[in-house]
């Protein structure tokens, strides 16, 4: 699985790629607006947004490249391990039936 993470903390993203490995899952960290987020977004699986420590441009970016490209969104409002841990644990086990995470949309939030 393809996860693309956007917002976060700078120090963290050696973290949340090992994080991502434990999962079987290939990250792409965007911390910092960088020039194609669009692009990795468009391929990705999932999309994970911090919405704390990440600015406002970037988080619409990423909100409306995922609705357009229906990729998963999830929005959590901490960025530390653990919130990322719970939602990939949770996207693993996940059939897509909605009774899992409660939502059966594309778009959910995890408040941690």
């Amino acid at each position: 699985m393809s996860v693309v993470i956007v917002g976060g903390h700078d120090r963290m993203c050696r973290n949340y790629h090992n994080i991502c490995k434990e999962y079987g899952c290939d990250a792409q960290v965007c911390t910092q607006p960088c020039r194609n987020m669009e692009g990795k977004i468009y391929g990705a699986d999932l999309v994970v947004l911090f919405t704390n420590p990440v600015s406002h441009e970037m988080a619409k970016i990423a909100r409306a490249t995922a609705v357009k490209s229906g990729v998963e969104l999830v929005q959590s409002h901490c960025a530390s391990a653990s919130a990322l841990r719970g939602i990939l644990e949770v996207r693993s086990s996940c059939s897509g039936c909605g009774k899992c995470c409660g939502k059966k949309g594309k778009v959910s939030a995890v408040r941690r």
